[in-house]
Order: C-alpha cells, then structure tokens, then sequence
C-alpha cells in the first residue's frame, strides 16, 4: 500500500511539475539565463492573490464551495512567485561567485605558462 501511494505520489509530482504553467515558468527562473526574471517574476503573485480575492468575495456571497479549492491553488501559486525572487537572488549571487573565481583561476593559469615561457598564441 505504501509502495502504491509513493509511486502515485511521484508520478503526480512529475506530471504537475512538467505540465502545470506555473512549474514550467518556475523552472524556466531557475536556469542560468533565467535567474534575472526573478524579481519581475515576484510581480505575478498580484494577479494570482487578485483572483483568490475575487474567488473569497464570490464564496461570501454564497457562491459555491468548491472555489475554495481555487483559493488555496491562487494562493500557493502566489506564494511560490513571491519566494522566487529571494531565491533567484541567492542564486544568481551564488553563481556570479562561481564565474568571478573560474574567470580568475583561468587569469592566473594563463598568467603562469606566460611567465614559464609557453606560447599562449592562440589562447
């Protein structure tokens, strides 16, 4: 039973995380190129937080319960948008270190078989 409801578990994850436009915007953040739209990225919890306004004020007027189910979908998707930006932050720091250090390491490589003598034609 537990062997069913990991694999079903899993397979939901993977689904939601290769078909859902939120997780596929989310992904796209997170690659090298797109660690930049981060922060614009965090202006989407607006529309997002909007509609889950909307969805609550139509829910109060006696609308019908099942759109609570949207609310809590808003909200999430909201909240992955607004943590996004930190977090792309952190990690376009992370990987700007990452290039400055390789970018150095390769200065003074070519610096040391410049002063051993080596031909550096071509480098």
């Amino acid at each position: 039973m537990l062997r069913l409801l990991w694999a079903l578990s899993a397979h939901t994850r993977y689904f939601l995380r290769r078909y859902m436009p939120t997780n596929i915007a989310l992904d796209a953040i997170r690659t090298r190129r797109g660690l930049k739209w981060g922060i614009p990225a965090m202006l989407l919890a607006g529309p997002y937080l909007l509609a889950a306004s909307i969805c609550t004020n139509v829910i109060a007027d006696g609308g019908p319960g099942w759109l609570n189910l949207l609310v809590l979908l808003f909200i999430w998707n909201a909240l992955k948008f607004l943590l996004m930006g930190p977090i792309s932050l952190v990690l376009l720091l992370r990987v700007r270190i990452q290039e400055a250090a390789e970018r150095r390491r390769a200065r003074r490589q070519h610096d040391a078989m410049a002063s051993a003598g080596f031909s550096t034609i071509g480098a």
